[in-house]
């Protein structure tokens, strides 16, 4: 769709549907001249095909195609792109033609003959409205969040700076990336800080989590589908790259991919190629895909379960996110944000944690990483009374420092069991290798995690 450069210009991309060739050349030339990306064609039917292929902000549409209606074209490019801003253009300019093509979906109406100065004013505001629209969209996105913003830039951790300072390297580029990191981390803030200082950044962005989705619904979500394509598919649907177009589209959980769809999107990566389900049609898309993951991505192509030239497609840049445990050095001044912002409307201000609080904050291991940090200063939130909150309002599994179970121990086999799954857990980068080591399936890991409240 649009885009926007450095300098703060709003971009375009822009269909002109007009059967005069004089005219569609003049358009052409203006709006061109104006920065804005323009396609244009002489009738009805060439005009789908191209809406079909890629995404337009307008379209400039006249009246009369030769034996054609103009009007009748309006609707069928709404459907295919609801964000779409349609301008009519006639030499049979009348009070009844303007209102009966704003009846039919246009948002303005420009007649003939028109000159640059008129162009360049109706595009402007029609950029600004394209603008303001996504910014209203990343607005509501951003209201509608209830966790606090995580300041990547508040870290201390020399591995987490590290981190960092690659995502702002790529940021400046179009290349994959892939994150790595414990669930919990907070790769999906590090993705939207990416989208966030990238030049895309005015720009859509998308979100799909691979595991929250059957096969079927994952691939409708990701390229689409037409109606009747499926039992439920009861209406169109763009997907997620048409709606992301010019912008990025995150993957978060990518190993969790099924094996049918990683064809599919390792085609799009490639050729920026795609149809939706139900529909023979070859689309093309400029979008910036960035996935993460939890998992180890070379076992699983090992297994048979990820494919390997996938894979590499994918891996363009890694970037390892450190888990919570190593990254001590910020998790009292992370909880302390957190604090101030789950207490930010109580009467009575909260200033802090104690400094037995933070110290016993410092030792836990936190398996959950940062997820289970913003829970804990929830729940230590809900429950404070007093300016300073104190040991007494930490949960069990956090409040409790496990002492080294050494040979011998006057201690329970479970309270055993306990300290070494939380060890191991410490000292592994996944949940994975952590079952692994501790000869136990992945279920029977969470099993024990959640008895023992880790």
């Amino acid at each position: 769709m649009s885009e926007q450069t450095a300098s703060g210009a709003f971009f375009l991309n822009i269909l002109v549907v007009d059967d005069e060739i004089n005219i569609r050349k003049t358009l052409a030339f203006c709006l061109e001249g104006l920065g804005h990306k323009v396609v244009a064609v002489s009738n009805s039917a060439d005009a789908q095909a191209e809406a079909s292929r890629r995404s337009f902000d307008l379209a400039f549409v006249d009246l009369r195609l030769g034996a054609e209606k103009g009007l009748d074209l309006i609707p069928l490019l709404i459907a295919n792109s609801p964000w779409m801003k349609i301008v009519v253009i006639t030499a049979y300019a009348s009070i009844d033609t303007a209102v009966q093509s704003m009846k039919s979906g246009s948002t303005d109406y420009l007649p003939k003959p028109f000159t640059p100065a008129q162009v360049k004013h109706i595009t402007q505001r029609i950029a600004e409205m394209r603008q303001l629209e996504q910014n209203v969209n990343a607005l509501q996105e951003t209201l509608g969040r209830t966790s606090p913003e995580v300041d990547l830039h508040a870290t201390t951790s020399p591995g987490m700076q590290r981190a960092i300072h690659l995502a702002q390297q790529v940021a400046t580029t179009d290349a994959t990336v892939l994150i790595r990191g414990e669930s919990g981390t907070g790769k999906g803030v590090l993705v939207r800080s990416i989208h966030g200082w990238s030049a895309r950044a005015q720009k859509p962005f998308g979100v799909v989590s691979c595991p929250s989705l059957s096969a079927e619904l994952l691939e409708s979500e990701l390229f689409g589908h037409i109606k009747g394509s499926f039992t439920s598919a009861v209406r169109d649907n763009p997907g997620r790259i048409a709606t992301c177009e010019g912008g990025t589209l995150f993957l978060d959980e990518i190993g969790d991919l099924p094996i049918g769809i990683q064809p599919k999107l390792l085609r799009f990566i490639q050729d920026r190629e795609y149809e939706r389900i139900g529909e023979q049609i070859t689309r093309r898309a400029d979008i910036r895909v960035i996935t993460a993951t939890n998992v180890d991505l070379d076992k699983a192509v090992k297994e048979g379960r990820f494919r390997e030239d996938l894979l590499y497609r994918l891996n363009v840049i890694q970037i390892e996110i450190p888990p919570l445990r190593e990254r001590a050095e910020d998790i009292v001044p992370m909880a302390e944000r957190m604090l101030a912002f789950f207490t930010r409307n109580r009467p009575r201000k909260v200033l802090g944690f104690s400094a037995e609080a933070a110290e016993i904050l410092r030792r836990h291991t936190w398996p959950g990483n940062v997820r289970e940090l913003r829970n804990v200063v929830e729940r230590c939130a809900i429950l404070a009374t007093s300016e300073w909150v104190g040991p007494e309002l930490l949960p069990g599994s956090v409040s409790t420092v496990a002492p080294d179970p050494t040979p011998g121990a006057l201690i329970s086999l479970e309270k055993l069991e306990e300290l070494h799954i939380r060890r191991v857990l410490a000292a592994t980068k996944s949940l994975d290798e952590a079952a692994e080591i501790l000869g136990i399936d992945a279920a029977t890991l969470w099993r024990r995690r959640k008895k023992y409240g880790i």
